[in-house]
């Protein structure tokens, strides 16, 4: 299990980064989104990336998959989404935090799983 944090301009980049993360990463959605402040998210990213974020977010939300921290990071890297994404494995001192800030938000408006729809054959 690992923790997604994308941050975005807009609620439509945001769920556009999701659906790439379920079509093109493979990535398995556990749940729904949850919305987080965008200064906590903006900090957050500072502190995993260890560097000053260029642009601030606009709308933030945590995701958890079902894959590993490993598995995860390596399908990331593959896609190219329209939102910043950061894989936050369990070995970041921000890891239980971050677990503990989901449990309390607000889930995100908009986003259905593209692989709860049935298939047609």
């Amino acid at each position: 299990m690992s923790l997604i944090l994308l941050r975005a301009d807009n609620q439509s980049k945001l769920l556009n980064s999701l659906a790439d993360l379920e079509r093109h990463a493979g990535l398995k959605i556990n749940g729904k989104p949850r919305l987080l402040e965008n200064e906590y998210a903006d900090k957050l990213a500072e502190s995993i990336i260890n560097r000053k974020i260029r642009k601030k977010s606009r709308v933030s939300v945590v995701i958890r998959v079902q894959e590993s921290d490993t598995h995860s990071i390596m399908q990331v890297k593959k896609i190219h989404p329209p939102a910043h994404i950061i894989v936050v494995s369990s070995e970041y001192s921000e890891f239980s935090e971050l677990k503990d800030k989901m449990r309390d938000a607000p889930t995100l408006k908009g986003y259905y799983s593209h692989k709860d729809k049935p298939s047609k054959k």
